[in-house]
């Protein structure tokens, strides 16, 4: 299966690296109609609205909508011993990792005038985990201990389920997260039902978490009424490798990806047409016994990519220029190379570090922007769940000392108004002459 081969210099590569630059500009005008419908129902008939549709695209009604009760506790101690330990571990890494990124606030004083920053928690959050090819419960850990971290109350989980066996990983991935309660459903009615709230779900302050087009475009379309994370697209990596990289662990971290969706990017920036033929054949040897060798070779055939370029400062230019959710560093000096690219949401830094890492088990959160949004996105953290106030504090000197150069200003802006909320402190504190008349003339207050 050999990746689109594009060499570096070349109209052909250009042009490619232009199209792979707008790849996030996903066409959602297609399923907003129904996404629409189904946001309006949710909103004005709840839980039944969420159970018609739940009905219609997941083949079973939710009954109840909301599992306050789900006995996580139970399906963890239903998994197998390893599966059991993995996520236990996984948890525990995930926890002290954004325990790190823990924000406290800030306070001094600067000539007489208090300053600061308060900062508390959002007060619930609902994390959507998509059911599907596949149950990930890494991303309801991803996604909900970063929350939990953060000291949001509530933490909702809202994912479809099948209401068997196979639902012990997910129902027990939230219970080491904290989760409070369980939305049994998925798509744009669980978004919905999230957003607006029914008679069971309660309505929460932000939404985190990938899905397909139908909870992207539903997402989008409850952005302002509540905050999101982002509007993720594929999945995606781009390994960049010179010459001395192992083509066969360049090709094993490209299908990593590619095996999670047919829509998924395996990109690949290498130094030689020697070294792309070498990832190609490790690729077809690598697919003939991987089970979703199907979905991985839709995904390699609509967009995988080789970029080869001319010297490893163009590789960096490459990295920059696609801005990619995960990037692999399989070069000498990797530090050295990732200074020079500032766009990236998750680097793997050397041959040991596979991308398989992050997705499970190293402890950053793998909620991570898409689609070249790493131009201006981060990964989810502790700090997507946190509001934060400015605290104002001044002193009659302070305000004294500042009073003409904010009359001034607000002058300068035809606000009379605010000009005058700050000379009349003035008068009242004995600072100043009233500026407006006499106190004789003004308005007293009852």
């Amino acid at each position: 299966m050999p990746l689109a081969r594009h060499v570096d210099g070349t109209d052909t590569c250009a042009g490619a690296l232009r199209r792979l630059a707008d790849r996030g500009e996903a066409d959602l005008a297609a399923v907003e109609p129904i996404v629409r419908e189904i946001l309006d129902a949710v909103r004005a008939e709840g839980d039944d609205a969420v159970a018609r549709y739940q009905q219609r695209f997941g083949g079973h009604a939710a009954s109840p909508v909301f599992l306050a009760a789900y006995d996580g506790a139970a399906a963890l101690a239903a998994l197998p011993a390893c599966a059991r330990s993995a996520l236990e571990l996984a948890a525990s890494r995930i926890r002290a990792y954004h325990e790190h990124q823990r924000d406290v606030g800030f306070r001094y004083e600067s000539e007489g005038v208090c300053l600061g920053s308060r900062v508390a928690p959002i007060a619930r959050a609902g994390v959507y985990a998509p059911g599907g090819k596949a149950r990930y419960p890494s991303s309801v850990l991803m996604s909900a201990i970063p929350a939990a971290v953060a000291g949001v109350r509530d933490v909702v989980l809202a994912t479809p389920l099948a209401h068997d066996a196979t639902d012990a990983p997910i129902l027990a991935a939230a219970w080491l997260s904290g989760v409070r309660g369980v939305v049994d459903a998925g798509g744009a009615q669980a978004i919905a039902a999230l957003a607006w709230g029914t008679g069971t779900v309660p309505r929460v302050d932000k939404i985190v978490g990938p899905g397909n087009v139908y909870v992207a475009c539903a997402k989008r379309l409850v952005s302002g009424v509540v905050s999101i994370d982002s509007i993720a697209g594929p999945s995606e990596i781009l390994v960049i490798a010179d010459d001395g990289a192992d083509p066969e662990i360049v090709a094993a971290d490209l299908l990593s990806q590619a095996e999670h969706d047919e829509a998924a990017y395996p990109l690949l920036a290498c130094t030689s047409a020697a070294f792309a033929d070498a990832v190609d054949h490790a690729l077809e040897v690598q697919l003939a016994d991987l089970p979703r060798a199907a979905i991985a070779r839709a995904s390699l055939s609509a967009n995988g990519h080789a970029f080869v370029a001319r010297d490893r400062a163009r590789l960096a230019a490459i990295a920059e220029a696609l801005a990619v959710e995960h990037v692999s560093f399989q070069v000498e000096d990797p530090e050295s190379m990732l200074s020079e690219v500032r766009c990236v949401g998750a680097a793997f830094l050397g041959p040991l570090t596979p991308e398989a890492a992050g997705d499970y088990l190293a402890g950053p959160s793998h909620v991570l922007p898409t689609g070249g949004a790493v131009r201006f996105g981060s990964p989810l953290g502790v700090h997507d769940f946190l509001r934060r106030t400015s605290l104002v504090t001044y002193s009659a000197e302070a305000l004294r000392a500042h009073a003409d150069a904010i009359t001034t200003l607000a002058r300068l802006e035809g606000l009379e108004g605010h000009a005058r909320a700050v000379e009349l402190r003035l008068d009242r504190n004995g600072s100043r002459p009233p500026a407006h008349g006499p106190k004789s003339e003004r308005v007293k207050r009852p």
